[in-house]
């Protein structure tokens, strides 16, 4: 009968080979999560500042206002479970 145990990876989870990738080497394998939120400080900035346009209806306020929620919880979700330890 086949083994159900896991085979576990003898080098770390995170290395990536340089053959496979080579910028690898400079340490652009990994995601830099300090960007990606800036990035999203400034999608959610930009989605409050089209509040701001020739819109009649607020019908487009509230989706707006909606998805700069979403992502400003998405964002402290991440920052917190960082903090915390929860999300590596």
């Amino acid at each position: 009968m086949a083994s159900t145990e896991v085979d576990h990876f003898a080098g770390s989870q995170h290395e990536v080979d340089t053959a496979e990738v080579p910028s690898a080497a400079w340490g652009r394998s990994r995601i830099d999560h300090r960007t990606w939120h800036i990035v999203g400080l400034c999608i959610f900035g930009f989605l409050l500042a089209m509040l701001r346009g020739n819109h009649v209806g607020h019908v487009e306020d509230w989706f707006l206002i909606t998805f700069a929620a979403v992502v400003l919880f998405v964002l402290a979700r991440d920052l917190w479970g960082r903090r915390r330890g929860w999300i590596r």
